[in-house]
């Protein structure tokens, strides 16, 4: 590489021909854990609200208020943080979100009724909403193109871990020291990880760049990639060269992803994100009570909930490291496909437990790991400067969808249907998922230039072909 060639390099193309450092490492690091204390914090208040009820005499319905009101503030959030995101940098978003969800938890524990629990619920959920795709934001802000799908959904898998570790944490705290020394110890972990954020996450180099920040600012956030020395070769402008890179610039993120060159494929995502994550909700919601009403016990409806939990963490940590090996496209449209059938298998011996049992394992390890695989994807359709705004759109819309099929699933319980029935319905949305990821993965193929595809970079390597230039409706990290 010549001097001229390498004094062009912008600040993305100067980490993507690095190979993985110990900072870097340490920020993925850190996302998995934040991703952990997210998927906490969502999934002990389950463990909270009955509780309440008896202790306050809470009605279901004002309960039902509560979380629905939650869910409204999570996509919020999760729709305000992404452009804040975008404009103002990632760093003080995630620590405003993490702070906001956090002491908001652990204020819940001191809430003296209903009222004032919900108000806090509301500004927990608003940063829930926020953190998670900022979070994946960064974390692949901070990862080479070869390696931003893997990372960023090895980070993703941290919410299922979380999800784990509420429920072992509510067995053994709820029952000793009550529901309030849940909420405290839950709202903690966030907070204890504030610091390690400001430490170890440099503002974006790309957010900074777009910003107009000085160059030596600029380079002394990528001394997270390399030394000093080879910073010299990075060169930061606002503008391309290109016309098209330019005019991008001059838009706001959520122009972007709304644009022309972007909207198919915005909207792509949104349907698979809504689909997925709708899918998954209704089978958590009721399959417990669909299994017993076909005859099987109590404990054996809430063991295959546990294995379709368990199934997804399997399935998350192993899909991370698919995706360094084979296209995002095919692993997704693979898991829609898997899940498809796994839902004709468990149709099939829903009234046998050993196999429902089996069918609910293998559901969990396609359905979540699809989800991941989706964070992914999004995190290289757009270009970094709206890469928040793309991210948090995506996953603010998938949480519609278990709005949407937690109404369905209760007309569906409500009509008498079956749990044979319901699951063969199932497989209508997954078929939808399939389509979707097959038409967006067309055209990714039409508006890819037509030199060949280089071979991905091995932590070994340094300094792989100049990347090109981005593309309508994908960027240059997708080639």
């Amino acid at each position: 590489m010549t001097a001229d060639a390498a004094a062009q390099l912008s600040p993305q193309e100067f980490i993507d021909r690095h190979p993985m450092s110990r900072r870097q490492w340490r920020i993925v690091v850190l996302g998995l854990l934040m991703m952990i204390a997210d998927g906490l914090d969502t999934t002990i208040v389950s463990f909270v609200y009955p509780r309440i009820e008896d202790d306050w005499g809470t009605d279901l319905r004002t309960v039902t208020v509560v979380v629905t009101l939650g869910v409204i503030a999570m996509i919020s959030g999760g729709v305000a943080a992404g452009p804040l995101a975008d404009r103002y940098g990632r760093k003080g978003v995630t620590v405003a979100g993490t702070a906001a969800f956090g002491l908001g938890t652990a204020g819940m524990a001191l809430a003296p009724g209903i009222a004032v629990f919900g108000a806090l619920r509301i500004v927990a959920c608003l940063g829930l909403g926020a953190v998670l795709p900022t979070v994946m934001a960064f974390v692949a802000d901070w990862t080479p193109a070869a390696r931003r799908g893997q990372m960023v959904a090895l980070s993703f898998a941290g919410v299922t871990g979380g999800t784990t570790v509420g429920g072992i944490l509510a067995s053994a705290l709820v029952p000793a020291f009550g529901w309030r020394t849940l909420l405290v110890v839950c709202g903690l972990v966030p907070l204890l990880m504030i610091p390690a954020v400001l430490r170890n996450v440099p503002e974006s180099a790309g957010v900074l760049a777009a910003r107009g920040r000085p160059v030596e600012e600029v380079r002394q956030a990528l001394t997270v990639v390399a030394d000093d020395e080879d910073l010299a070769r990075v060169h930061v402008t606002r503008a391309h060269t290109d016309k098209t890179a330019a005019q991008r610039h001059e838009r706001t993120a959520p122009r972007l992803i709304l644009s022309r060159e972007f909207v198919a494929t915005t909207l792509l995502l949104w349907l698979c994100f809504f689909l997925a994550q709708g899918v998954v909700f209704l089978l958590l919601s009721y399959l417990p009570l669909l299994a017993e009403r076909m005859g099987l016990t109590a404990a054996q409806a809430a063991v295959s909930v546990a294995a379709f939990g368990w199934g997804g963490l399997v399935g998350q940590l192993s899909v991370s490291f698919a995706l360094k090996r084979f296209d995002r496209f095919w692993v997704l449209a693979g898991l829609w496909v898997m899940s498809a059938l796994g839902l004709g298998a468990a149709a099939a011996w829903a009234t046998q437990f050993v196999a429902l049992l089996l069918a609910a394992f293998a559901l969990g390890l396609c359905l979540p790991a699809a989800i991941s695989v989706l964070q992914a994807i999004a995190a290289v359709a757009y270009p970094p400067a709206a890469r928040a705004t793309g991210m948090s759109w995506a996953n603010s819309v998938g949480k519609m969808g278990p709005l949407a099929s937690g109404l369905l699933g209760g007309l569906m319980v409500d009509a008498g249907w079956t749990l044979s029935t319901v699951l063969l319905v199932l497989a209508v949305p997954v078929t939808g998922g399939l389509a979707a990821t097959l038409t967006l993965q067309a055209r990714t193929r039409r508006h890819q230039p037509a030199a060949p595809h280089p071979r991905p970079q091995s932590d070994a390597q340094v300094g792989p072909p100049a990347e090109p230039r981005p593309v309508p409706a994908l960027t240059a990290e997708q080639q």
